[in-house]
Protein backbone atom coordinates (compact mmCIF):
# COMPACT_ATOMS: atom_id res chain seq x y z
CA UNK A 1 0.00 0.00 0.00
CA UNK A 2 3.01 2.41 0.72
CA UNK A 3 4.12 2.25 -2.83
CA UNK A 4 1.23 3.53 -3.76
CA UNK A 5 0.59 6.06 -1.58
CA UNK A 6 4.12 7.59 -2.38
CA UNK A 7 3.26 8.78 -5.67
CA UNK A 8 -0.10 10.38 -4.88
CA UNK A 9 1.23 12.69 -2.14
CA UNK A 10 4.38 13.02 -3.76
CA UNK A 11 3.03 14.10 -7.66
CA UNK A 12 0.55 16.66 -6.33
CA UNK A 13 2.95 18.08 -3.63
CA UNK A 14 5.78 18.77 -7.05
CA UNK A 15 3.26 20.38 -9.13
CA UNK A 16 1.79 22.68 -6.66
CA UNK A 17 5.15 23.86 -5.62
CA UNK A 18 6.21 24.73 -9.18
CA UNK A 19 2.79 26.57 -9.87
CA UNK A 20 2.95 28.33 -6.83
CA UNK A 21 6.85 29.41 -7.62
CA UNK A 22 5.95 30.08 -11.35
CA UNK A 23 2.69 32.62 -9.78
CA UNK A 24 5.00 34.65 -7.82
CA UNK A 25 7.63 34.81 -10.22
CA UNK A 26 5.24 36.36 -13.12
CA UNK A 27 3.34 38.77 -10.28
CA UNK A 28 6.45 39.77 -9.36
CA UNK A 29 7.65 40.43 -12.91
CA UNK A 30 4.44 42.26 -13.71
CA UNK A 31 4.74 44.67 -10.99
CA UNK A 32 8.26 45.33 -12.09
CA UNK A 33 7.45 46.12 -15.36
CA UNK A 34 4.35 48.67 -13.65
CA UNK A 35 6.54 50.13 -11.78
CA UNK A 36 9.54 50.66 -14.40
CA UNK A 37 7.10 52.12 -16.89
CA UNK A 38 5.79 54.53 -13.95
CA UNK A 39 2.03 53.67 -14.54
CA UNK A 40 1.24 54.04 -10.75
CA UNK A 41 -2.22 55.23 -10.02
CA UNK A 42 -5.01 54.33 -7.49
CA UNK A 43 -6.03 51.37 -9.95
CA UNK A 44 -3.28 49.45 -9.83
CA UNK A 45 -2.77 49.97 -5.95
CA UNK A 46 -4.10 46.51 -5.31
CA UNK A 47 -1.34 44.67 -7.49
CA UNK A 48 0.76 45.72 -4.03
CA UNK A 49 -1.84 44.81 -1.63
CA UNK A 50 -2.09 41.57 -0.29
CA UNK A 51 -5.30 40.21 -2.25
CA UNK A 52 -6.98 38.74 0.95
CA UNK A 53 -6.37 39.79 4.43
CA UNK A 54 -4.75 36.69 6.84
CA UNK A 55 -6.84 37.07 9.90
CA UNK A 56 -5.83 33.41 10.82
CA UNK A 57 -2.69 32.04 9.70
CA UNK A 58 -3.01 29.50 7.08
CA UNK A 59 -0.73 26.92 8.13
CA UNK A 60 -3.19 26.84 11.51
CA UNK A 61 -5.76 25.13 8.85
CA UNK A 62 -3.34 22.44 7.63
CA UNK A 63 -1.98 21.86 10.82
CA UNK A 64 -5.30 20.86 12.03
CA UNK A 65 -6.04 19.16 8.52
CA UNK A 66 -2.93 17.45 9.26
CA UNK A 67 -4.36 16.39 12.69
CA UNK A 68 -7.37 15.13 11.44
CA UNK A 69 -5.74 12.50 8.69
CA UNK A 70 -3.33 11.30 11.55
CA UNK A 71 -6.17 10.55 13.73
CA UNK A 72 -7.86 8.89 10.82
CA UNK A 73 -5.06 6.61 9.91
CA UNK A 74 -4.65 5.78 13.84
CA UNK A 75 -8.48 4.87 13.68
CA UNK A 76 -7.47 2.91 10.59
CA UNK A 77 -5.52 0.84 12.23
CA UNK A 78 -7.60 -0.12 15.49
CA UNK A 79 -10.63 -0.80 13.53
CA UNK A 80 -10.85 -4.71 12.87
CA UNK A 81 -8.59 -6.13 9.79
CA UNK A 82 -11.87 -6.85 7.90
CA UNK A 83 -12.61 -2.84 8.18
CA UNK A 84 -9.57 -1.13 8.19
CA UNK A 85 -9.88 0.16 4.42
CA UNK A 86 -12.92 1.60 4.92
CA UNK A 87 -12.71 2.93 8.12
CA UNK A 88 -9.60 4.71 7.52
CA UNK A 89 -10.90 5.93 4.23
CA UNK A 90 -13.96 7.37 5.95
CA UNK A 91 -12.19 8.71 8.95
CA UNK A 92 -10.03 10.43 6.79
CA UNK A 93 -13.03 12.61 4.61
CA UNK A 94 -15.08 12.90 7.88
CA UNK A 95 -12.24 14.22 10.18
CA UNK A 96 -10.67 16.04 7.46
CA UNK A 97 -13.60 17.96 6.69
CA UNK A 98 -14.15 18.80 10.30
CA UNK A 99 -10.84 20.26 10.53
CA UNK A 100 -11.85 22.57 7.92
CA UNK A 101 -15.16 23.42 8.83
CA UNK A 102 -13.81 24.14 12.31
CA UNK A 103 -11.28 26.11 10.62
CA UNK A 104 -13.96 28.30 9.30
CA UNK A 105 -15.42 28.96 12.32
CA UNK A 106 -12.44 30.20 14.09
CA UNK A 107 -11.23 32.02 11.17
CA UNK A 108 -14.36 33.72 11.22
CA UNK A 109 -13.98 34.71 14.81
CA UNK A 110 -10.62 35.85 14.16
CA UNK A 111 -11.25 38.08 11.25
CA UNK A 112 -15.08 39.66 13.66
CA UNK A 113 -12.49 40.38 16.36
CA UNK A 114 -10.11 42.13 13.42
CA UNK A 115 -12.97 44.04 11.94
CA UNK A 116 -13.96 44.98 15.92
CA UNK A 117 -10.67 46.16 16.71
CA UNK A 118 -10.33 48.14 13.14
CA UNK A 119 -13.32 50.12 13.94
CA UNK A 120 -12.43 51.03 17.38
CA UNK A 121 -8.89 52.22 15.46
CA UNK A 122 -10.93 54.06 13.21
CA UNK A 123 -13.29 56.08 15.35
Amino acid sequence: MEEIIIPIVVVPVIFFSIATMLKTISDNSVRRRIVDRGVLDENVKYLFVKQHLDFVPNSLKWGMVMVALGLAVLIGKLAPSSFQEEAMVSAMFILGGTALISYYFVARKFKEAEENKRDELAV
